[in-house]
């Protein structure tokens, strides 16, 4: 079971849109969490190819964006993607 959460983030030093992505599953160890967004990196061996995390990170930082993440082994994992978005800048153009 996971749920996403979306809304606006506005403090003295970004505004923009924050998504919260979390489920309550096993957790990522603290060991393997700095390498969760390298290519092809995988802990399901032949059923993952390793590109999911490394693809999503991708498309963030090509938005200007970050991801984070927040894991309790044990208690599950939440991601954190944030897209900057420029104050006064409501026309779209």
């Amino acid at each position: 079971e996971g749920r996403i959460v979306i809304g606006a983030q506005e403090d003295a030093d970004r505004y923009g849109v924050l998504i919260i992505v979390q489920d309550n599953g096993c957790g990522i160890p603290p060991e393997i969490q700095d390498k969760i967004f390298d290519p092809f990196f995988s802990t399901k061996g032949t059923k993952g190819s390793g590109l999911g995390l490394y693809l999503v990170n991708e498309i963030v930082a090509r938005h200007g964006g970050s991801i984070t993440l927040k894991s309790d082994p044990g208690k599950g994992t939440s991601f954190y993607l944030f897209f900057p978005h420029k104050r006064g800048d409501e026309s779209g153009e």
